[in-house]
C-alpha cells in the first residue's frame, strides 16, 4: 500500500468514528420557554392522589402537601394562593397505578396561566415496594427528584425567540 491509500483508510475510519459518535451521543437539552425561567410566583393546583392512603402514610393530601412543602423549602419561587397575578401554574398529579403495583408517576405541568398552554411537563416514576416503610422511602425519593427536575428546568437556558 502506498502513502495516499493508509491516508485515505484512515482519514475514512475517523470520518466513520465521528459519525458513530455523534449517533450515540444525546442531543443537547432543549431550551425551555421564557415564562420559566423569568417566573417569580407560583400556583400549585392539585390534580388529585386518590388512594394513595393505601400506599403511602399520611393520607390522600400526602403527595400535594408534600410537593408543596418541597417547593417552599427549595425557595426559587414564591407559592401564591390563587392562580390569578401568577407567573406559572404548576398542575400536580400523583397517578396512582392500579393498587400500588405499577407504582405511582409523579407528574407535574407547567402552565401558562393567561393563555393556560402546557409549557412543560415532567414525570418521576415511583418505584413499587411491599412494605410500607419502603414504599414510604421511594416516594420521598420520587419527590426530591421532581423538585430537583424543577430547579434544573429553571436553570436551563432560555428558548430562542
Amino acid at each position: 500500500m502506498n502513502l495516499r491509500t493508509v491516508l485515505a483508510i484512515l482519514l475514512t475510519l475517523a470520518v466513520a468514528a465521528s459519525a458513530q459518535q455523534a449517533k450515540n451521543e444525546a442531543p443537547a437539552p432543549a431550551p425551555v420557554p421564557e415564562q420559566i425561567a423569568k417566573a417569580k410566583t407560583v400556583f400549585i393546583s392539585n390534580a388529585g392522589a386518590d388512594g394513595a392512603g393505601t400506599i403511602y402514610s399520611g393520607g390522600d393530601e400526602r403527595p400535594y402537601n408534600q410537593f408543596c412543602a418541597g417547593m417552599k423549602s427549595w425557595g426559587r419561587y414564591k407559592l401564591t394562593s390563587a392562580p390569578a397575578g401568577s407567573d406559572l401554574v404548576f398542575e400536580f398529579l400523583a397517578n396512582l397505578g392500579p393498587t400500588g403495583v405499577v407504582g405511582t408517576q409523579l407528574r407535574l405541568r407547567i402552565l401558562d396561566p393567561s393563555t393556560h398552554v402546557v409549557l412543560w411537563t415532567l414525570n418521576v416514576h415511583v418505584k413499587p415496594a411491599a412494605k410500607r416503610a419502603t414504599s414510604d422511602k421511594n416516594f420521598d425519593d420520587a419527590m426530591a427528584q421532581l423538585v430537583a427536575a424543577v430547579g434544573d428546568l429553571a436553570a436551563r437556558p432560555v428558548a430562542a425567540q
